[in-house]
């Protein structure tokens, strides 16, 4: 029997990480990568496995200097943290393994630091690696030829994280998008034929994280309605448990905006208890929109950007999206509309960055050959490797930060926030079902919760904000909605919840200014949307 120790680095503070509002929480990260489970899950059972997810626990590199076998995944954003623990393994004489989404865009870095990388998805790869290396003849790269299929994959060792440590728990039903942006590598990795689990595996991933206490699960397909006809029925069976054991898990997901074109589709999808959908909308300019090919957000007959998205939120379901700064067809004037774009959309939580070229993506390809990627040093200054066409380097970074600030001030987040919660009296499908009366006794115990959930987290959010500026509009919204819609507690708890969370976003902003007036290097939490978004998703690729 060997140990194996599997690794996730720690981020560095970002948008989705919410890092800020933890503890307001009490839990230590918003949520566990999706692969570590599951390559636990891959290895033999005559193995013993560790799981370090450094976000919300420290490493014991004694503990990594008496294992067999050090395996670290991790994407770009995480690469100077990854790059020191794999050297901090060999100095104690561990064979390392490196995968993710660093590994399979940039595996050169890895040559000559790790015994062994695997490129790509690694199902098959990583079971395959562990046979060669238990028989004395494993290979230092492997490349998984053929996309995964899904339905083959075992129930992730949910068992082997610290479930309590995390906001929500994180739960893949498919890998794959249809579509071809430009900036996106998810087509390079994952392919452009959507594969889906079966029900049964996706069910008997949500009873694991009921059994663990979890209460929200995000459901972290790149878009989960990339095949529409075939995600109906998964759907429909959720239903069917959620609505059996009186909706214990709430869900959200990203999917692409087209979502606004299926009635029948956003009607499943509220049923099923999906409260948030997180939208790639990238920008309210068309020709930019089709200059990267996100060519689903610009179907005319389909209504405009504005229509989709408030069709999707009468469906009663929120809507988060994604924004970018810096396409080609984008000129100063982008700083200005994109803060309109999001307050008549009424869309609270956007995260907005700079366009970013991943390597293997085409618009990496495109621009390194016509010579506009910046180096190392200067992606670091600029916060993207993106040299615009539109404007100087210094006008994105600076126009990303007005951005940032006109977005997320006090009163342009929480205009946004009140457009919705309070103006448009928004209402989650979940608690308008009828299915609640026959199910009286569930319904009250679900209003109890939630009244003590809101009061529980109102009394950290004023007791442990220090500002006393921010301290002091906090208590005027928490008492607005509570004045309006007291009568909801579902609505109250998902309220407080947004108000914490701007102490996350405003805490962003102050750092980015602070890099602003010092001239120093763009912060993590500044960089570009495509890097940071990535951190959500992190894949099956050891």
């Amino acid at each position: 029997m060997a140990h194996i120790v599997i690794i996730n680095p720690r981020f560095g503070v970002s948008f989705w990480g919410l890092e800020h509002c933890m503890k307001l929480f009490g839990k230590r990260a918003n949520l566990p990568v999706a692969c570590l489970a599951l390559l636990a899950a891959l290895v033999p059972d005559h193995h013993q496995v560790t799981l370090i997810d450094e976000n919300v626990e420290d490493i014991d590199f004694d503990v990594l200097a008496g294992a067999d076998l050090v395996c670290v995944t991790g994407m770009s954003i995480q690469g100077r943290r990854l790059i020191e623990i794999v050297e901090a393994a060999k100095t104690r004489g561990v064979m390392v393994a490196v995968g993710g989404p660093m590994a399979t865009v940039e595996p050169e870095v890895f040559d000559g630091l790790a015994d062994v990388i695997f490129i790509g998805e690694a199902d098959v790869t990583w079971p395959q690696f562990l046979r060669d290396w238990e028989e004395g003849r494993h290979k230092s790269r492997y490349e998984q030829a053929e996309k995964t299929e899904v339905t083959s994959l075992p129930l992730p060792r949910i068992d082997l994280l610290k479930i309590d440590r995390y906001m929500f728990g994180s739960l893949q039903i498919s890998r794959g998008c249809p579509f071809t942006c430009e900036f996106c590598d998810i087509i390079v990795t994952f392919g452009r034929r959507p594969r889906l689990k079966t029900s049964e595996q996706v069910l008997a991933e949500l009873e694991a994280f009921q059994r663990a206490g979890m209460k929200i699960v995000f459901v972290v397909d790149d878009n989960l309605i990339g095949n529409k006809k075939a995600i109906k029925p998964v759907l429909r069976d959720i239903i069917r448990w959620q609505q059996e054991r009186a909706y214990p898990l709430t869900l959200f997901t990203e999917a692409s905006l087209d979502l606004a074109e299926d009635e029948e589709l956003m009607e499943l999808m509220g049923l099923a208890n999906f409260q948030n959908v997180f939208i790639g909308i990238e920008t309210p300019n068309e020709e930019s929109l089709r200059e990267t090919k996100k060519l689903q957000n610009v179907r005319p007959n389909a209504g405009t950007l504005l229509e989709r998205v408030h069709r999707i939120q009468s469906h009663g379901i929120d809507v988060w999206c994604g924004m970018i700064v810096g396409f080609d067809h984008d000129d100063p004037s982008i700083f200005n509309v994109m803060p309109k774009f999001l307050s008549d959309a009424r869309i609270s939580a956007a995260l907005i960055g700079m366009l970013h070229a991943i390597p293997t993506t085409p618009l990496y390809d495109r621009l390194k050959l016509a010579g506009r990627l910046n180096d190392d040093e200067d992606s670091d200054k600029y916060g993207t490797n993106v040299v615009p066409l539109g404007m100087s380097r210094e006008t994105l970074r600076d126009g990303f930060l007005q951005v940032m600030k006109a977005c997320y001030g006090a009163d342009a987040y929480f205009q946004r926030l009140d457009a919705q919660f309070i103006d448009e009296n928004f209402k989650f499908t979940l608690h308008q079902l009828p299915y609640w009366q026959s199910n009286r006794m569930a319904w009250a115990r679900r209003c109890v919760l939630n009244y003590a959930r809101a009061s529980v987290l109102a009394t950290r959010l004023l007791s442990q904000v220090k500002d006393e500026r921010l301290k002091m509009r906090y208590r005027q919204q928490l008492s607005r909605v509570l004045k309006t819609r007291w009568r909801e507690p579902h609505i109250l708890f998902i309220y407080a919840l947004k108000v914490a969370t701007h102490y996350h976003y405003d805490a962003i902003v102050r750092d980015l200014a602070r890099a602003e007036h010092s001239n120093d290097v763009m912060p993590d939490a500044g960089r570009s949307f495509s890097r940071v978004k990535r951190r959500v998703e992190e894949r099956a690729v050891a």
